[in-house]
């Protein structure tokens, strides 16, 4: 009965927002036009120029610096002069019907060091643009796009080494990522953060970033966390950036032609973080190579038609020839030693390409946006290794007073371990893909269907050894071997995938003049390998009352189904579950941001709260970076936290930020239980019979909610910046983490025994920039150096508190099948050089 309610206020939901979406029809429409210029009068070709808060697609300047923009009329709104090498200017305007207005502007040159500007123009919608200067200069080991994005309310990472991040109690798996409105996938092989590589996003050619935590929109796709939105430049003329460091080395050069009719930019990257690993715990050879090369080029057939291409190509290789490991654990009363001599070698090979044509259709007014996009998308994985271990653990003197303190006293176990694999995967995806906008009176209808094909290929051997002190682990027959975690498997898998949506934007101005939005759609989804078919609404209310502060109110509400794509069939045995089903997120957010000026400089403050309902949930387990699903629909749960965010120039002239997320999630398994046995006297004995010990009695436990794996109450980010009093050149930026420990468990065991907690991530990056050379400054025209821009240098000090942190942990036994659980520590204090060369 429940169900059929809830299945008919489903239904009523979707009528509304398909009533609300399609209550676009006409209304009369005004227009403004003009020039803009920079301070010495010269055009200014590529500013955006659009609507504070409303969703509505932006015009650009042409090559002499002119646009002309229909926008709504009888309401009251703010033009936005956006462009990231200049100042932000704003015009609030209201035009009767058919009226024009000529609006020109002439925009100065945006010092960095002098201005941050906190407003948004997305403000209505769950997303927070970040600026792309930002990701510059953050200091962070992994030297990747994505690091800006770990000091956000709501996002956690725990490795310095790795790109991923879980968002609001979801997994790696969980999160949408676009370029140019094209998905792209992670790797699907690697285990640990630093086997992992370059990310796809290449910094040096981003205009612009949106990210969403929770509560998106129906044209993005079906993740049940998070949704990262990256547009790549279309630049107007040449120039490049080149920049190394002890960690890598990026080039990207840009430019179009005369006639603004072909734009393009390609960059290339190259990473090594061999001078981070030779500090881990782990001592051997290390060979790493990441590397990618990425281009986007457009193309204006007429004023109506362009075409688009984006293309990557990435080689990863990791190689390592461990030699020894040493490891001191425990606690002050029991301090042990992890001895570890190895032999052997791996390697691991990642090699993925990506290509995207799009046509672009623009109707003559700009009402009707079309684009039809064909993609594909092929990863080639491979791991290979066979690693022995000859380990020790012994126990250290305790006693401070002894001369002996910190020396070995006693042994704990030996033994032997041999770990073996053979991996190779391919994943073959192909895509073809329509989208579409028609905008008419500030109101808009954004449409959009998808086809893919996806192929998987992947043959497994996998399999451990463990040997303790002469036996093989487990004793059942010394006269036997036995290995563990033995996977043999060959899986081919081909499916089809359609999916679409409907959205629609409408905003209206009240009589006091405050202001209302509502943007809703639904979303649909098909895949023919489980023959599932989903449909799912989401919404988002907006309210900014016409008070004497800036305040705003939002509440988003939707459904989120992720259906399985590959790692999700697989069990840990290699074992496919072809009749896995779509987990399903429901989202309830409510949100309100508000925009306030302290010592005359701009801040913004963000308070979210949500709650997550998740149902036909995959449970799963998380070592490093590798996720082990279980393939099976048996699981339900929830997620529910708050995330408070303050950012503006507590510097001024530069922006900083601070967030703080308070969350919790868990997860009811169905079918896990326990018992407890009792002998005939009423006591607790083990499971089984012993000597004159029966067990006569049994309850039965159900585990109930237990923590997921990303369970992690705390999480702390501060990005801060500041400046050399008297040399405002010299900045120093600081990246800050901190995140409560998150459960785990012994290898093979049941998800409800995993409970224990890792210690928190605690981590502090600095970097100091010196400005060599400015874009302001005056130069001679027979300088050699006037077709520099500027030249930053760097140095950069990461974990500057020099914390050992733990991102997982080696499960080594003895022969009495103790287990001990050793950390695997992260990287320690090093330092970096880093200069970055703009033309």
């Amino acid at each position: 009965m429940k169900r059929k309610k809830l299945n008919q206020l489903k239904f009523l939901f979707l009528g509304f927002i398909l009533f609300s979406s399609f209550a676009i029809l006409a209304q009369d429409t005004a227009t403004i036009y003009g020039k803009v210029t920079n301070s010495e009068n010269e055009p200014l070709p590529d500013i955006s120029v659009s609507i504070l808060g409303l969703s509505l697609p932006p015009v650009y300047t042409d090559q002499k610096g002119e646009y002309t923009y229909s926008i709504p009329a009888n309401q009251e709104l703010t033009i936005v002069f956006y462009s990231l090498s200049h100042k932000q200017e704003q015009r609030k305007v209201r035009l009767a019907p058919g009226e024009r207005l000529e609006l020109s502007r002439a925009l100065t040159f945006k010092n960095i060091i002098k201005e941050v500007v906190v407003s948004d123009g997305n403000r209505f919608l769950e997303v927070t643009r970040i600026d792309p200067l930002h990701i510059t200069h953050i200091p962070t080991a992994s030297q990747d796009f994505n690091a800006i994005l770990f000091t956000l309310p709501g996002v956690s990472s725990r490795n310095e080494l790795s790109s991923s991040y879980s968002v609001r109690g979801g997994n790696f798996d969980e999160n949408l990522v676009y370029v140019n409105g094209i998905e792209v996938y992670r790797p699907f092989l690697v285990r640990s953060g630093q086997q992992e590589g370059l990310s796809f996003v290449n910094p040096d050619l981003v205009s612009s970033v949106l990210f969403s935590a929770g509560g998106f929109e129906a044209k993005y796709g079906d993740k049940m966390s998070s949704v990262l939105d990256v547009q790549y430049r279309r630049p107007r003329k040449f120039g490049g950036t080149v920049s190394g460091s002890l960690l890598g080395t990026n080039v990207h050069l840009e430019g179009s032609s005369k006639n603004y009719r072909l734009s393009w930019i390609i960059g290339a990257r190259y990473k090594t973080n061999q001078y981070l690993l030779n500090g881990l715990d782990t001592k051997g050879q290390y060979k790493p190579f990441f590397g990618d090369v990425q281009s986007y080029i457009t193309y204006d057939l007429n004023p109506r038609w362009e075409l688009d291409f984006l293309g990557n190509y990435a080689s990863n290789k990791y190689e390592i020839i461990p030699e020894n490991r040493e490891t001191d654990f425990g606690t002050l009363n029991q301090a042990l030693r992890l001895k570890i001599y190895f032999d052997g070698r791996e390697v691991d090979q990642y090699t993925t390409m990506m290509g995207a044509l799009s046509a672009n259709y623009h109707d003559r007014s700009d009402k009707l946006n079309l684009r039809f996009i064909g993609s594909a998308f092929q990863s080639k994985e491979s791991e290979a290794f066979d690693i022995q271990g000859q380990y020790f653990i012994d126990e250290l003197e305790t006693d401070f007073g002894k001369p002996t303190f910190g020396d070995i006293v006693a042994n704990r176990g030996i033994g032997t371990f041999l770990n073996h694999a053979r991996t190779n995967l391919q994943a073959n995806v192909l895509s073809a893909e329509h989208k579409g906008t028609y905008t008419v009176s500030g109101k808009q209808l954004l449409w959009g269907a998808k086809y893919s094909n996806e192929m998987i290929t992947d043959k497994l051997s996998e399999w451990k050894y463990i040997d303790s002190a002469g036996f093989s682990l487990p004793i059942t027959d010394p006269q036997q071997i036995i290995l563990q975690d033995v996977i043999k498997q060959k899986i081919n898998i081909s499916s089809n995938r359609v999916s679409g949506f409907v959205q629609g934007v409408w905003r209206k101005e009240m009589k006091d003049s405050s202001l209302v939005s509502l943007v809703g759609g639904i979303r649909a989804n098909y895949w023919d390998l489980n023959d599932q078919a989903l449909v799912g609404p989401r919404a988002t209310i907006g309210l900014k009352p016409h008070w004497k502060k800036d305040f705003l109110f939002k509440f988003s509400s939707g459904y989120y189904y992720q259906s399985p794509f590959y790692r999700e069939l697989r069990d840990a045995k290699g074992v496919i579950n072809y009749n896995i089903k779509a987990q399903t997120s429901i989202h309830f957010v409510l949100s309100s941001d508000y925009n306030f000026k302290s010592w005359k400089r701009p801040f913004k403050f963000i308070a979210e709260a949500y709650y997550k309902y998740l149902d036909n949930l995959i449970p799963y387990e998380v070592d490093n970076v590798r996720i082990r699903y279980s393939a099976k629909n048996n699981a339900r749960g929830y997620a529910t936290g708050i995330d408070l965010k303050v950012n503006g120039e507590f510097v001024k002239g530069l922006e900083s930020w601070a967030s703080i997320s308070i969350m919790e999630t868990r997860e009811d398994i169905k079918d896990d239980f326990y018992y407890d046995y009792f002998n005939s006297d009423g006591e607790k004995i083990e499971p089984g019979i012993t000597f004159n010990n029966i067990a006569t009695d049994s309850i039965r436990h159900e585990p109930g909610y237990i923590p997921r794996p990303t369970d992690q109450r705390v999480n702390f980010g501060l990005f801060f910046q500041d400046n050399m009093p008297g040399l405002p050149d010299l900045k120093m930026h600081l990246n800050l983490l901190f995140g409560s420990g998150v459960p785990f468990g012994p290898p093979n065991s049941q998800r409800y025994k995993q409970t224990l907690k890792m210690p928190p991530y605690r981590r502090v990056d600095i970097g100091f920039s010196y400005q060599a050379l400015r874009e302001d400054r005056k130069v001679k025209a027979q300088n050699p150096g006037r077709f520099l821009k500027s030249v930053w240098i760097s140095l950069e000090v990461f974990n500057l508190l020099g914390t050992s942190n733990t991102v997982s942990y080696i499960w080594v036994e003895d022969v009495t099948n103790r287990q001990y659980a050793v950390p695997n520590f992260l990287t320690q204090r090093q330092l970096n050089l880093r200069m970055i060369v703009k033309f």
